[in-house]
């Protein structure tokens, strides 16, 4: 998944002016190192000399900064022109723009309590800062007069779309609000920043605090005995000497469900996951949500708009909510129905194995190895040794880069880094000039939030004259020292997913900051990732990367076989649990602001009922009280993935139909779509990658939702 860059929306213009208070209006003084742009390489961040204490002076100075440069683009005597306007906005901020990315950046991967309490503290007030200059009434109609006769400005046709952006960007802000609504809309902004903030922490502290804790090794068992260890060694770190500590994930599934044989304690882990954020207790969610709800929805309405779902939605592909809600629909039916299918799968080998019992969520992941082994003869313990960490970044990631777009890759250690596990590669082009910066942090920890992402720490940008220095994180589980990091098939593909997005931005040639890599539509931001999976099991790179840890033997091709037989394997499941959270999150998102409920379980429970869903073996991915992205950077757009892949699977057809793994495939997608960013329409530029719309049917077939 790619983490959100514009985490705040806006609040109170009084919470901005007590920021700028008399102490804090002295210039942030040289010795922060987020004064000035990094003397690294491409402006890489100094991470050796960023302090927490660095943070806050750099927010007020950078906020202040760009309020002044703010205040004399609206009050220029001059008349505007798309120079003095929309140019000396994007080049407005480069302070607050630093330090914001930094921080959240670091927030995500690495934070602490220091920056978590800086987070609460500033999210209201940058929030306020956010309206300052989207309901500065003047600046608004220097960039409406412009907007107004943009056909007789004679830009090009990057500049006209960012003209309209900005126009969109106004309104969508509540620019042609009246005054009394205006602060309405502060109001309703500053409250959801400070909820955002305390949620997203919430899920982050009790993922930790909820961990399952077990008192015997024989709980465990079908763990690896490096994994048990683990498990004793964060026991250790928590001072429970003697126990054993599975960390969790922020999926409802979790990952040992998969082989531990104790089925008690994979009923344990289960509910553990389940509840979290709705059991009562300090980081309970369920309050935070019905007033983030309700918070949405009265903004939605005061800016026109039936519901937050159909506000959110006018600025993404989709457009509107009835094209959501039909593509959901359609594939409920078929999805569960699989989902049925392969439960019965299941229940024939608990009742051959005289199990006593029906097929339950926390029996699902084991006891779907099990009909995999049956049925195609291998299991995820056969694969694991030819997944090695370094050999699927190296031989596997990189090296389908370089055959596709003419990329190679260096590592160096001269830069520093937040974490020692964190490594940092220099990306060159076909050409031999280097073009970016790519950070590699793809450990778990305890201060790191779940799931996989990427973010830029600097974007590039012509007008800027930038460079990209771009991350990938994931969590995959750190092994003891000395053991090799084997990856399952789904953190194999999580690394290729999240390259796609690195590839966005890595590969993006803009000229303005707002367009550049995946400054894109919501909808629209997944697809190029989710093209990048293919890559994973073509078979020149598989067998590049594919070998034995010990041996360096390549994966035998009789496994390789089975893998690709087994590709619709359980996708009734996947399916399922995706396009239940989806459905959960277009049920909030889609209330008017009289009709949120109390009660958030039973309001899921029955959204999940009312739309087919409601399986209990497949519960969604996320539920309401831990889903980050519902209540964070995409809300009312968890469909997008799924909108994402109906692009993704048509254009894998397109590299089939035209030889695969080439030079010339590469060249093509990065000309026409990869390196444009946000500079056209999202459907332009899959129309002029493809040639015509996307058609469903590839996405079907993926799916197995064809019937056959």
């Amino acid at each position: 998944m790619n983490r959100p860059q514009m985490l705040i929306v806006a609040a109170s213009l009084a919470l901005i002016q007590s920021a700028y208070a008399a102490p804090a209006a002295a210039p942030l003084p040289a010795s922060n190192p987020l004064a000035a742009p990094s003397t690294l390489q491409f402006g890489y961040p100094a991470f050796d000399k960023i302090k927490n204490e660095h943070f806050k002076p750099a927010y007020v100075a950078g906020m202040r900064e760009q309020l002044a440069e703010i205040a004399a683009i609206a009050n220029n005597k001059e008349a505007p022109t798309f120079e003095n306007t929309i140019v000396a906005m994007e080049k407005s901020g480069q302070l607050l723009t630093r330090v914001s990315t930094i921080f959240y950046s670091l927030q995500g991967a690495n934070t602490n309590d220091a920056m978590d309490a800086i987070d609460r503290e500033m999210s209201p007030k940058l929030a306020a800062h956010t309206d300052a200059i989207y309901l500065n009434d003047k600046l608004y109609q220097r960039v409406k007069t412009l907007f107004d006769k943009r056909a007789s400005l004679g830009l090009d046709s990057e500049s006209a779309f960012l003209l309209e952006r900005y126009n969109k960007d106004f309104v969508l802000a509540g620019a042609n609000l009246s005054a009394a609504d205006k602060k309405k809309l502060k109001a309703y902004n500053g409250k959801m920043a400070v909820l955002g903030t305390t949620f997203s922490q919430n899920v982050l502290k009790e993922i930790n605090a909820d961990a399952l804790v077990v008192n015997t090794r024989a709980e465990l068992a079908g763990m690896t005995d490096a994994a048990i260890d683990a498990a004793a060694a964060e026991a250790k770190k928590r001072k429970l000497d003697g126990k054993f500590v599975v960390p969790l994930v922020n999926t409802s599934g979790q990952p040992p469900l998969a082989v531990l044989t104790n089925r008690a304690t994979r009923e344990r882990l289960m509910a553990a996951s389940l509840a979290r954020g709705s059991h009562g207790g300090k980081f309970d969610n369920r309050g935070v949500v019905t007033k983030l709800a309700k918070l949405r929805a009265e903004k939605a309405e005061l800016l026109g708009y039936p519901d937050f779902a159909s506000y959110s939605l006018v600025d993404q592909t989709a457009k509107d909510t009835g094209a959501v809600n039909k593509l959901l629909s359609e594939l409920a039916k078929p999805a569960v129905a699989n989902a049925r299918k392969e439960a019965a799968d299941l229940q024939k080998i608990v009742d051959a194995d005289k199990g006593g019992f029906q097929i339950a969520s926390y029996d699902w992941a084991y006891y779907t190895d099990k009909v995999r082994a049956q049925r195609y003869s291998f299991d995820e313990n056969q694969l694991k040794p030819y997944f090695e960490l370094d050999s699927v970044l190296i031989k596997g990631v990189f090296f389908a880069a370089e055959k596709l777009y003419g990329l190679t890759f260096k590592e160096r250690k001269d830069l520093p880094v937040y974490n020692p596990d964190v490594r940092v590669f220099d990306v060159f082009d076909a050409d031999g000039k280097q073009i970016s910066i790519f950070i590699a942090d793809m450990y778990a920890r305890s201060n790191k939030q779940g799931g996989a992402w990427m973010n830029a720490y600097v974007s590039q940008s012509g007008l800027m004259g930038t460079h990209p220095v771009v991350a990938n994180h994931l969590n995959i589980p750190k092994p003891p020292a000395g053991e090799p990091t084997l990856l399952t098939v789904d953190e194999v593909k999580t690394a290729f997913h999240e390259f796609g997005h690195a590839l966005h931005g890595l590969l993006s040639d803009v000229k303005y900051p707002r367009f550049s890599g995946t400054s894109v539509p919501r909808d629209f931001v997944e697809y190029p990732s989710q093209v990048n999976e293919m890559w994973m099991v073509a078979p020149e790179v598989l067998a590049n990367y594919a070998k034995h840890y010990k041996t360096g033997e390549a994966m035998p091709k009789e496994l390789l076989e089975k893998v690709a037989a087994s590709k619709k394997f359980n996708q009734g499941f996947t399916t399922t649990e995706y396009l239940a959270a989806s459905i959960v999150d277009q049920r909030w998102h889609q209330l008017p602001s009289n009709k949120i409920p109390t009660d958030v379980l039973g309001f899921e429970a029955q959204a999940l009922k009312d739309a087919g869903v409601d399986f209990a073996p497949v519960p969604p991915r996320y539920r309401t009280t831990y889903f980050s992205h519902s209540w964070g950077g995409y809300s009312a757009g968890y469909y997008a993935y799924l909108w994402s892949e109906k692009l993704d699977a048509d254009t894998v057809e397109w590299f089939k139909e035209n030889g695969g793994l080439q030079r010339k495939n590469g060249d093509h997608f990065r000309k026409t779509l990869l390196s444009r960013g946000g500079t056209l329409d999202a459907m332009e530029l899959f129309r002029n990658f493809r040639g015509r719309d996307a058609k469903i049917e590839p996405l079907l077939e993926r799916r197995g939702l064809t019937g056959n």
